[in-house]
């Protein structure tokens, strides 16, 4: 199916991936690409429109990144956002200087006159900014359109020539009416019918599984999660008997985990699955470490020395099929412009340089709620649709320091009776992920009348769209007591519970 696309060029900022979100949230199909694409490839891509994203630099700095001039040539309307409109002005004959006062987070921005971008918009915004620098001189065709008290140009446009540019960011959830404003752009400016679907979506995915695996076999590593599982129908739906699964056991899962995942691909997947108890390999790798990258690394080496023996056993694959998704791309590595990163992911950043399989990531473009929508397009249950997500390096991630044998029983059980109380409370569905983090430090208890001097354990439960900020749940003083009497009533080694009330940023979600 053919269908229009906005093409978004990345700059480095980590809202990047946001933008296309908030317009796939729009039914707008939308790429990112590199800052420094092509202009010939641009418009050999037929865009219905280009953004330019924010990012970490001053376009006043040596070597700042700079998108090809021919951009500004092709003829289709152009959005600036922060660095992307300091860029556009620059680019164009303005003048960006650095600002009396910055402005990072919450600003007022008052919308002077009429603009398509601020169509039906109240006059008086909210938004998030985070700059520097800004416009001190409008290149020649601009008119303001906003101001904000410390930003005489907060928003200009060239509708002549379509040009339009924002020094605040719409794709952040702090900017009221954010998504508004791009959806402006993207269907009052550049005509965008909203015509992009996970049918769609699905229907695309599989004749690209196709193009690229052609006459090839492909093997997959299955978690038990909905990423790994959607990937794993889209594959067969695209190649059929030539996927095979290959289900690891690492030992690092929760309780009962392995089993029960295996009834369900046993019981309601028509998937061929081969499963590999290889526990005791990864706690033998893991003795002794406990810096937490050192961990995400070797998990990932074992996991793939692990899976390379079993594939081998079981013939000639050309291809590893992941279920990488963007938020794992954006705090690994920047793939498309110079973000920095924040932590390795083992399906991104830590595998090794030696991997003989060319990979195969179908959902590396999606954020986890489209991964959920294209599991149910695929006709997958609810049981796997709704999974909370859960790391690819298991609980090894939630355990600070030493990763051994009683720690992880410790957290299993843990763990297991804070899902058991979310779930009973009704609070599964609203939270995107809960949790139990067993902390390196001991603390004086008194149980039985008796001192004790016994581990902590912290609950972690966040709310989120996207995963990439999240904020700490406010859960019912009722359940939490629950949780907390139960941990340290039933999990022995256990006797104080501690509740992680950071959000993301500045916190990530998992501890490590």
């Amino acid at each position: 199916m053919a269908h229009q696309t906005l093409l978004v060029l990345d700059f480095g900022s980590q809202y990047t991936q946001l933008i296309a979100r908030r317009l796939r949230e729009l039914k707008v199909f939308t790429e990112i690409l590199p800052f420094d694409t092509p202009a010939s490839e641009l418009a050999a891509r037929r865009p219905a429109g280009v953004i330019l994203s924010g990012g970490p630099s001053s376009v006043r700095d040596e070597g700042a990144p700079r998108c090809q001039a021919g951009v500004f040539d092709l003829d289709v309307p152009v959005l600036g956002i922060c660095y992307g409109m300091q860029l556009m002005a620059d680019m164009l004959e303005g003048r960006v200087e650095p600002a009396p006062e910055r402005e990072f987070g919450h600003a007022s921005v008052t919308v002077e006159s009429d603009s398509p971008l601020f169509e039906s918009l109240p006059r008086e915004i909210r938004v998030w900014a985070s700059h520097g620098d800004l416009v001190a001189r409008t290149p020649p065709g601009f008119r303001v359109v906003a101001t904000s008290a410390n930003a005489p140009v907060a928003a200009m446009e060239d509708a002549t020539r379509r040009y339009y540019a924002l020094l605040f960011h719409p794709e952040v959830a702090h900017t009221e009416r954010g998504v508004d404003i791009l959806g402006h752009f993207a269907r009052t400016v550049c005509g965008c019918r909203g015509d992009w679907t996970m049918a769609s979506f699905l229907d695309e995915a599989t004749a690209r599984i196709k193009e690229q695996v052609g006459d090839g076999r492909v093997v997959c590593g299955l978690s038990g999660g909905v990423d790994s599982t959607v990937a794993a129908l889209l594959i067969r739906r695209a190649i059929g008997d030539r996927l095979t699964c290959i289900f690891v056991d690492n030992g690092l899962l929760r309780l009962n985990e392995a089993a029960q995942i295996r009834n369900r691909y046993d019981e309601q997947l028509e998937l061929n699955v081969v499963f590999e108890d290889a526990g005791h390999r990864f706690l033998s790798a893991l003795d002794g470490v406990i810096d937490p990258e050192r961990k995400r690394k070797i998990i990932g080496a074992t996991f793939i020395d692990v899976f390379e023996a079993v594939a081998s056993r079981l013939g000639d694959f050309d291809f590893l099929a992941q279920g990488t998704l963007y938020p794992d791309v954006i705090e690994s590595v920047s793939v498309v412009g110079p973000a920095a990163p924040i932590k390795s992911h083992h399906n991104v950043g830590g595998l090794p340089d030696a991997l003989r399989f060319a990979l195969v990531e179908p959902l590396r473009a999606l954020f986890k709620d489209e991964v959920r929508r294209l599991g149910e397009e695929l006709g997958l249950d609810e049981l796997f649709v709704w999974r909370q997500p859960f790391p690819g390096p298991g609980l090894a991630v939630r355990i600070l320091g030493e990763v051994t044998a009683p720690r992880l029983a410790m957290l299993r059980d843990g763990d297991a009776i804070i899902a058991d109380e979310v779930r009973r409370f009704g609070w599964y569905r609203r939270l995107w992920q809960s949790f139990g983090v067993l902390l390196p430090i001991q603390s004086v208890g008194v149980m039985g009348d008796e001192r004790t001097y016994e581990h902590v354990l912290a609950l972690r439960a966040v709310e989120s769209r996207d995963g990439m900020t999240a904020d700490w749940a406010r859960l019912p003083d009722d359940l939490l007591a629950v949780i907390s009497s139960r941990i340290v009533n039933e999990v022995r080694g256990v006797n104080r519970v501690v509740y992680d009330i950071s959000s993301k940023p500045p916190s990530t979600i998992e501890w490590e």
